[in-house]
């Protein structure tokens, strides 16, 4: 065993009511990428969180071994001392500062109080060279993209002299370039003798770097498999996530479509800070009654700008076209107008735009459209009550009650009370942002039944994916962007991932 170089011993960790790791046992070789893998609510984070001592010692039950020694962190400073680093699916990068004031923030190459930045800029570009990102150390962090940002992170793991490098989804909001980039830099660390834990719910990407894969389900060790020795194939992987055969990823529907209900004519917008910079370039779309609509595209390809412009100008400036309902203009100018007009718009971002986490499901499920539960301005609350537990039931979203915060749901949950919201607020056209993304492929299944539930009630879906085999899957017909325009639209029937592929590269 001397090559281990993490080893946890009966994990166990319970909070209110909930066991949510039960004698778990993982252990990590020298220089190998171990996948961690399983559905929202497995034990995954709470894992991590335990073993760079976000969960103290203490708090817990086992034994943490880490090249040997064994361990019991305190906070996260004590785990990072030893090279232990995590990466969390939300970076925590500060946007108005350069790459060199991250990377060194509360690591700061300084003595008596006074920072040697000519050592922290020489010491920066360096980690940016090993990292393969060409930028300089005085470029703020909001000046540069999400992929880049990701880099950033990781140089800052490589600041600190990380021995084993945890992420957690790091692939989450990258494209395919991006995030092919950050799996080869994994396979570069390995070569240099740096251990790795990849959390990620896409199984290509587990399947094409692991050396190991651990499965966790509710909160207890599945199996773990040698991938030079077992046999690997992504149904192996789901039906130890799940618990059960996954035959199909997208669930069957019958799509009887309609009449034309929304439409976008010639419609323009300009990013609020780079005024002269088009997002949406006389963009033109439409959705029938009991229609799923995809939206493809690149990152940067203005899809999200397109949806939230669209939802009551919620982003962007001097934006004009039309909006047209059952062949009639609307007003879409504030989200209010919009709500009241049948739009509802599901962000790709829940956590800081989709939910308020410290609220309760329930308030979280009532609260864009709360005179459905009130009068004369005081809320009826078993009205409230009532209401939320039908969707509750209805979506499945697992919780210990609607009076449970939000932020300790999982994510494939927190994604149900979002979707809960909206339905709540009845709208013709629903725009979902992204929905799946960072959740697992048992509560993406449900979340594709919903939508297929939805569109059969005569409901208009615009489904924005950066995943092709979802837009594929799922929707009845496709729009293709590229740099704010429409650039390709076909019938899900006639599409493939290399025809999609083709609108978006070829110029």
């Amino acid at each position: 065993m001397s090559n281990v170089i993490l080893e946890m011993r009966n994990i166990t960790k319970t909070f209110p009511g909930v066991k949510a790791l039960d004698n778990v046992n993982f252990s990590v070789k020298q220089g190998e990428i171990h996948a961690l893998v399983g559905e929202n609510g497995a034990g995954k984070s709470t894992l991590m969180k335990v073993l760079s001592g976000v969960y103290p010692y203490g708090t817990y039950d086992g034994e943490i071994y880490f090249q040997g020694q064994e361990c019991r962190f305190r906070d996260i400073v004590e785990s990072e001392k030893v090279g232990l680093v995590i990466i969390h699916q939300e970076l925590a990068l500060i946007p108005f500062l350069s790459i060199a004031e991250n990377l060194f923030l509360g690591n700061e190459r300084a003595e008596n109080g006074i920072i040697h930045w000519n050592e922290a800029i020489s010491q920066t570009r360096d980690l940016l060279k090993r990292v393969g990102l060409d930028e300089s150390p005085q470029t703020l962090i909001t000046d540069i993209g999400v992929g880049k940002q990701q880099l950033v992170e990781i140089a800052k793991a490589l600041a600190k002299e990380v021995k084993l490098l945890i992420l957690d989804e790091p692939t989450a909001s990258l494209n395919e370039s991006d995030s092919q980039n950050l799996l080869n830099l994994l396979l570069q660390f390995k070569e240099h003798g740096i251990s790795s834990i990849l959390i990620s719910h896409k199984l290509s990407e587990v399947s094409k770097v692991a050396d190991s894969i651990t499965i966790l389900r509710d909160g207890a060790t599945i199996e773990t498999i040698d991938c030079h020795v077992d046999q690997i194939s992504e149904d192996r992987i789901i039906r130890g996530m799940v618990g059960r055969d996954l035959t199909h990823r997208f669930p069957p529907r019958n799509a009887e479509v309609g009449d034309v209900i929304f439409e976008v004519r010639d419609w323009n917008v300009y990013h609020p800070l780079h005024e002269d910079r088009k997002v949406s370039n006389n963009v033109n779309i439409s959705v029938r009654k009991g229609e799923v609509v995809g939206i493809s595209g690149l990152m940067g390809a203005g899809r999200t700008e397109l949806a939230m412009s669209i939802f009551g100008h919620a982003y962007g400036t001097r934006i004009s076209g039309k909006a047209l309902k059952h062949g009639k203009e609307i007003d879409v100018s504030t989200i209010d107008k919009a709500i009241a007009n049948g739009i509802a718009y599901a962000t790709e971002d829940r956590k800081s735009y989709g939910l308020v986490l410290i609220e309760t499901i329930k308030d979280n499920i009532t609260i864009a459209n709360l005179d459905d539960v009130s009068s004369g301005g005081v809320i009826n609350e078993p009205r409230e009550i009532q209401a939320t537990v039908g969707y509750r039931e209805a979506l499945n979203i697992k919780c210990s009650s609607i009076l449970q915060e939000t932020v300790n749901l999982s994510g494939g949950n927190q994604q149900k009370v979002v979707l809960s919201k909206w339905l709540f607020a009845h709208p013709e056209i629903l725009i979902l942002d992204e929905p799946t993304r960072g959740i697992d492929v048992g509560a993406k299944y449900e979340i594709y039944t919903i939508i297929n539930r939805l569109a059969e009630e005569g409901k208009g879906i615009i489904l924005i994916s950066s995943e092709l085999p979802e837009i594929l899957g799922v929707c009845d017909r496709i729009y293709v962007m590229r740099d704010g325009k429409i650039v390709g639209e076909m019938a899900s029937s006639e599409a493939s991932q290399e025809a999609i592929m083709k609108c978006i590269m070829t110029q």
